[in-house]
């Protein structure tokens, strides 16, 4: 559920700043050795992020299916178009699978989609820099 809270911009910048270490880490990560992992934390980077932006909105996802309504808000808010919100809602399926069911992503899927999951995190870092 989607909720109107108090705008913080201080919890967004840290989670921004946790979100752009994430980054950095990942970074020095053998990606396609390692896809579930390079995953999970590709998809953390963007949830941090979209949060972020949330919070500096005044809003907050909570309960039953927030990551879901969070990806949905978002995208509508800020108008990213609909390929580019069913594939954050893939990798947050994904997400869920590798964590509650143990599924292994493979290795090129990562390479195959990597270009565009740094685009939509390079978007979604202007997007909540705009907003301070």
């Amino acid at each position: 559920m989607i909720t109107k809270i108090t705008s913080d911009k201080q919890k967004a910048l840290s989670l921004f700043k946790m979100a752009e270490i994430t980054l950095e880490r990942l970074g020095k990560t053998e990606k396609e050795t390692y896809p579930s992992n390079t995953l999970v934390d590709y998809y953390d980077i963007i949830h941090k992020l979209l949060e972020a932006i949330a919070l500096k909105e005044g809003v907050k996802a909570k309960g039953e299916g927030a990551h879901q309504e969070l990806i949905d808000y978002i995208a509508k808010q800020q108008k990213l178009d609909e390929q580019t919100r069913l594939f954050l809602q893939q990798l947050r399926d994904y997400r869920n699978r590798i964590s509650y069911e143990g599924f292994m992503v493979q290795k090129d899927f990562i390479s195959t989609n990597q270009k565009r999951i740094k685009t939509i995190i390079e978007n979604l870092r202007n997007i909540s820099m705009r907003l301070n």
